[in-house]
């Protein structure tokens, strides 16, 4: 467990920034990970915890105090919104309309969301083009939804520094969305291979998983 030096890592990055730690969320992702690790990391004060997989999800919540936060991080088909939608503070993976028409299906006011960008414009991965999201995040709103700011996993590069184009491309596409009357506190960018690059260039929530637990174990 080096929740710790993550913690660290953190603080140095949003000083080198210019801006205070507690600017940022650590959501600590649990996928793959035992229930024991995810306890520990609790006992260590660690509240945001993060899962891809709707199964995985409940099955870990009820082990938890009611204080911890659960984000839903991954692609959520239509059929487990059931599952997901009354378990989590934030929907991270909105990345289609017929998603957030689903999302507010169910007893209640549901969850903030974040509109998912397919920043590197990868056909493989989920997202909205950064072409269309103002018209995607308008329609997300006009159903109801509340979409509290934006999230994107960029291409892989083995140096963290290269993403930094990408970077500053969502918080660019977040401020330019920002002006149109849209406020959009959170940019959700950074993972265990970037996160403090992406601190520096303005995140205020990272999504660690392996950093934190070693590698998943299943």
């Amino acid at each position: 467990m080096k929740l710790d030096e993550v913690r660290d890592r953190v603080a140095a990055a949003a000083e080198r920034g210019g801006r205070s730690p507690a600017e940022i969320t650590l959501v600590a992702v649990s996928k793959g990970q035992p229930l024991s690790a995810v306890e520990a990391a609790y006992e260590l004060g660690q509240r945001d915890f993060g899962e891809s997989r709707a199964q995985e999800l409940v099955s870990k919540i009820p082990h938890l105090p009611n204080d911890s936060r659960w984000h839903f991080i991954g692609p959520l088909q239509r059929n487990k919104v059931r599952l997901v939608r009354p378990s989590v503070v934030l929907l991270q993976s909105l990345d289609r309309v017929s998603l957030a028409a689903a999302w507010l299906k169910g007893p209640g006011v549901a969850p903030p969301a974040l509109l998912q960008i397919n920043i590197g414009r990868e056909p493989q991965k989920s997202g909205v083009d950064p072409t269309d999201t103002q018209s995607a995040l308008a329609e997300m709103r006009a159903l109801g939804v509340d979409v509290q700011g934006v999230m994107a996993i960029p291409p892989y590069l083995s140096d963290g520094d290269q993403l930094r184009p990408y970077f500053r491309e969502l918080v660019e596409l977040r401020d330019s969305l920002a002006a149109h009357d849209c406020p959009l506190p959170i940019v959700s960018m950074g993972m265990t291979d970037d996160y403090e690059v992406a601190i520096e260039e303005g995140s205020t929530m990272i999504r660690v998983g392996r950093a934190i637990f070693g590698e998943r174990t299943r």
